[in-house]
């Protein structure tokens, strides 16, 4: 029976009763349609070797049973598949949301749990991104016919306003210095005046707790101060040791020995006045963004197969500049695909002389602009140069050159429509649902973190991937 405001109303209506408890358990699968998410995610996880996993949990019987680690790895990757990375909301999706009350089979682990998992498994997770590519290869998505490099500022979770320099952090250590020097001798003369008038036995005065909280800050201030002095050693050991090298190769070859001024002696060196740290991710750097502001982060780098986007390689690094990171990323890329790569493609951070040296030892046809690309109308191609033409030209304009034919300009063209989109998936427009921050601190964390999102990403397109085939088939 309907009641209220509809009772008088001459249509009948289904009977509408929420309250109303079930005589038999529901079915999950009648609540879902054929093609959700969810199901996805249970084949995916199904076939994914989790090994690892397993292997970190005590075979001794003690404790409590532990959530399945399919159960784990299937909430996860469904959550990170929806854009929901804090472990919190990862939770309620156990609980609100009927994918996830169907990947977790009804049990409800708490964010503390799933938090701990991520965190004891982090590595393991880790390696969940060679399998999204290894499955992506047998698809036959992958064809390296052409890879994007590129890279992308992501925050910290850390503000850029806990950071000092290493000239204001000798300025304040003197300054914190004095102030706690300042109080301890005001504290000995409040003990001598107490001890005149009570006694030595009586009990003296507490050190006040500001002088507690300036004891602490300079503590933190000092080891700063240490970790940015041995980076600067480190790193002029690093340069005195290169220098020697060459020396060496130059001495061997009987050539002149190096001209300039020689490295400076690591014992002497300090960091320059601008240096900054981090106090709450003192890994993480202070990074110029692509829209020109200043980010409190990490490097991202990704390389992109332009067949169906679907990442090959990926890395997380401290250093603000792209170019150091080709070599690596194409090294774990042949290391990942078992393949070379016919072309890379990457923008004009990433151009030095060694690179492209280096691409063409590695047999892979170099696409890097030396100067940045002006938008607008472009000018008409030119014709390629015979190989004699192009061995007098520089590096620079060798790379100039085959960037202004047509089938030069028609390659690079790729890049637009690989790597750039790639990221825009991943970060989301502004103001929508997407990865823009690191939840978890320090290097090795991060790039944990990143492999893992790299990973969605490749999976979500597998995902696509096969419901197209499975519409064309239909069809």
């Amino acid at each position: 029976m309907v009641s209220g405001e509809f009772s008088g109303m001459a249509r009948d209506y289904r009977p509408y009763t929420p309250d109303q408890p079930y005589l038999l358990p529901p079915c999950p699968q009648d609540w879902l349609p054929p093609d959700h998410l969810a199901y996805c995610v249970r084949d995916l996880a199904s076939e994914l070797d989790l090994s690892a996993i397993a292997a970190g949990y005590s075979r001794d019987g003690r404790g409590a049973p532990a959530y399945h680690p399919r159960l784990m790895v299937s909430l996860l990757l469904y959550a990170w598949c929806k854009q929901v990375f804090s472990s919190r909301r990862i939770a309620r999706l156990a609980v609100e949301d009927l994918g996830g009350r169907f990947l977790s089979a009804g049990q409800q682990p708490d964010h503390r749990c799933l938090n701990d998992f991520r965190l004891h498994h982090g590595e393991a997770l880790r390696g969940l991104f060679l399998q999204s590519l290894r499955l992506c290869q047998a698809a036959g998505m992958v064809t390296l016919g052409q890879v994007a490099l590129d890279g992308t500022k992501i925050a910290a979770a850390a503000s850029k306003h806990k950071a000092m320099s290493y000239g204001r952090m000798v300025e304040e250590e003197e300054r914190l210095q004095r102030e706690v020097d300042a109080m301890l001798e005001r504290a000995r003369a409040e003990d001598a005046q107490e001890d005149a008038l009570f006694g030595p036995e009586a009990s003296g005065s507490w050190l006040p707790e500001e002088l507690h909280r300036r004891a602490e800050r300079l503590e933190k201030i000092r080891q700063a101060k240490a970790a940015l002095e041995a980076e600067a050693k480190a790193a002029a050991e690093e340069k005195r040791e290169r220098h020697a090298a060459k020396q060496r190769v130059r001495e061997e070859r009987g050539e002149a020995r190096l001209g300039g001024k020689p490295p400076a002696d690591p014992a002497t060196v300090q960091p320059k006045e601008k240096t900054q740290r981090n106090f709450t991710d003192p890994e993480s750097r202070i990074m110029k963004g692509g829209d020109g502001s200043w980010v409190q982060g990490y490097n991202g780098q990704a390389t992109v197969d332009t067949a169906q986007q679907v990442i090959v390689a990926c890395e997380v690094t401290d250093c603000a500049a792209d170019a150091p990171s080709l070599g690596r990323q194409t090294e774990q890329t042949i290391a990942n695909t078992g393949f070379l790569p016919d072309s890379l493609s990457a923008d004009p951070g990433y151009f030095s002389a060694t690179n492209v040296h280096y691409l063409q030892w590695r047999g892979i046809r170099p696409l890097i602009p030396p100067d940045r690309q002006r938008h607008g109308t472009p000018e008409a191609p030119v014709a390629e140069l015979p190989p004699e033409a192009l061995a007098r030209l520089s590096v620079a304009e060798r790379q100039r050159h085959q960037l202004s034919t047509a089938r030069g300009r028609a390659d690079y063209a790729q890049r637009k429509t690989t790597v750039e989109p790639t990221f825009g998936q991943i970060k989301g427009c502004p103001g929508a649902e997407g990865f823009r921050a690191f939840l978890r601190r320090g290097l090795q964390k991060v790039r944990q973190e990143w492999a893992w999102i790299c990973a969605t990403h490749n999976f979500k397109k597998y995902f696509r991937f096969r419901r197209r085939q499975r519409l064309g088939a239909v069809a």
